[in-house]
């Protein structure tokens, strides 16, 4: 970085990574404006950055489609500010190579940016990054597990599963998700920031709901399970497809009428790489998806569905029996 801070913005993910993610970042950078954002709409966002010293970017993927343009703006920023992008998603072939480009797949954002702003961090702040690895299924790395025996691990969990259920049940209030950066930031548990056990007790009473019609309704084909219009979390409801449709491969549908469009949660439990087909598969009915090997999401239109479901199941059938063959 060039020198001493002055403003700073920060664009990060809605998920519990980014908030985390985010919030770590505004712990290095106290005064810093955070927003959050999107693949699709950070390269609009960015627009925003003018006159900021620094422009940081936590946990959010590098879109196919955007990619070029991305890389002229943020080339273009990066002449007069000090540009970090911290990111762990796949990335698209054609992607770019900068100084200012943090990217490991095998960790999650939160983990990369504490280290990536450890020398201005607290100690301390390594639980919100472990806070963020719970909540992205990345709790497994190395670090990660060597940070988690500084505390007592079921606290650790169970501050996180807190937080991660409230943001779910916040959904799209960013508001809210804003409020949660400063007291994150400060290392405040958050089972004491407000309204989140509320939120969070709320969060469990509709998923178990939820559990219970996805039980009734999901769908098994050869090789994935899936669920339409489950009124609840996507990616739950897509964990719970796989479960009880008995298939490694569960989706969950949301029906967007004012898109006209379906909106697609996915979670492999052990197999095919999902990131990798829905990039091949999704284009060929008009739609777009990816994400990371075992969790990722697309949007699809509602004419194309039928078909787009039927030759998802049958990629996946063809990957799964490469696999047995190797």
């Amino acid at each position: 970085m060039k020198g001493k801070s002055k403003k700073t913005i920060i664009f990060t993910h809605g998920d519990s990574d980014g908030i985390c993610s985010g919030s770590i970042a505004k712990s290095a950078y106290p005064d810093a404006d955070v927003f959050f954002t999107s693949p699709v709409s950070l390269s609009r966002r960015l627009d925003m950055a003018k006159g900021y010293d620094n422009v940081i970017i936590c946990d959010i993927a590098v879109d196919e489609r955007e990619c070029f343009t991305l890389y002229q703006k943020l080339d273009a920023i990066a002449t007069t500010s000090d540009v970090v992008y911290i990111d762990h998603h796949p990335l698209p072939k054609q992607c770019w190579d900068a100084p200012w480009f943090h990217h490991n797949l095998d960790v999650c954002a939160a983990e990369l940016t504490y280290k990536v702003f450890e020398s201005r961090l607290s100690r301390d702040i390594r639980r919100v990054a472990i806070y963020g690895a719970i909540g992205d299924y990345c709790d497994h790395t190395p670090d990660v597990k060597k940070w988690t025996k500084d505390w007592d691990k079921r606290s650790l969990y169970y501050q996180a599963g807190t937080l991660i259920q409230a943001i779910q049940y916040a959904g799209r209030n960013y508001d809210f998700k804003r409020s949660l950066l400063v007291p994150l930031s400060k290392d405040k548990i958050p089972s004491e920031i407000a309204k989140l056990p509320k939120y969070a007790r709320a969060a469990s009473r509709l998923e178990e709901e939820l559990r219970i019609r996805v039980k009734a309704t999901v769908q098994s084909l050869s090789s994935l399970a899936y669920v339409i219009d489950p009124d609840g979390f996507l990616g739950k409801s897509a964990i719970y497809a796989a479960s009880y449709g008995r298939r490694n491969i569960g989706v969950a549908a949301e029906h967007r009428e004012n898109k006209g469009a379906y909106d697609l949660s996915l979670r492999s439990r052990n197999g095919a790489d999902i990131n990798r087909i829905l990039r091949e598969v999704a284009p060929m009915y008009g739609g777009s998806g990816g994400g990371h090997s075992v969790a990722a999401g697309a949007r699809i239109p509602e004419e194309s569905f039928e078909s787009f479901i039927l030759e998802l199941d049958r990629r996946i059938e063809m990957e799964d029996k490469k696999a047995a063959e190797a």
